[in-house]
């Protein structure tokens, strides 16, 4: 199956990332401590790995040897947030989906507590198309 080599290539651990450095440290600084806190946002121009690093956080967050700074990569939940297709992990483009009534169902979706993961974690990418 053909693959872009964007994605193909993409960083799966905070090890692989490159560029990131004071981003990686805090984060794994984060999850050594038990210090994750509720929301994260990652600022910044294209291409500089905000989506990227939001994946990354996610499988460490819900990796069965986790919390970790450093996920297996090989477990249900590791595969499944690299795949994209994880319960508890939603990916929203603000872009796309940034009417009213989208909004109202990301709220009512936040009250209800994860299905099968440790963490139930919203990326929400190109939050600033939102509207007010």
């Amino acid at each position: 199956m053909y693959q872009v080599i964007a994605r193909k290539y993409r960083p799966q651990s905070f090890a692989e990332l490159i560029g990131q450095e004071p981003v990686r440290v805090t984060l794994e600084n984060a999850i050594s401590q038990q210090r994750i806190a509720h929301g994260y946002i990652f600022a910044g121009q294209r291409g500089t790995g905000k989506t990227t690093v939001a994946r990354i956080l996610a499988r460490c967050l819900n990796c069965d040897r986790g919390p970790t700074a450093h996920p297996c990569g090989t477990c249900s939940s590791c595969l499944e947030i690299s795949g994209g297709n994880a319960v508890d992990v939603i990916e929203i483009d603000a872009a796309s989906n940034r009417g009213i009534n989208e909004m109202r169902e990301l709220r009512e979706s936040v009250r209800f507590r994860p299905a099968r993961d440790r963490y139930k974690i919203f990326i929400i990418d190109e939050v600033h198309m939102l509207s007010t």
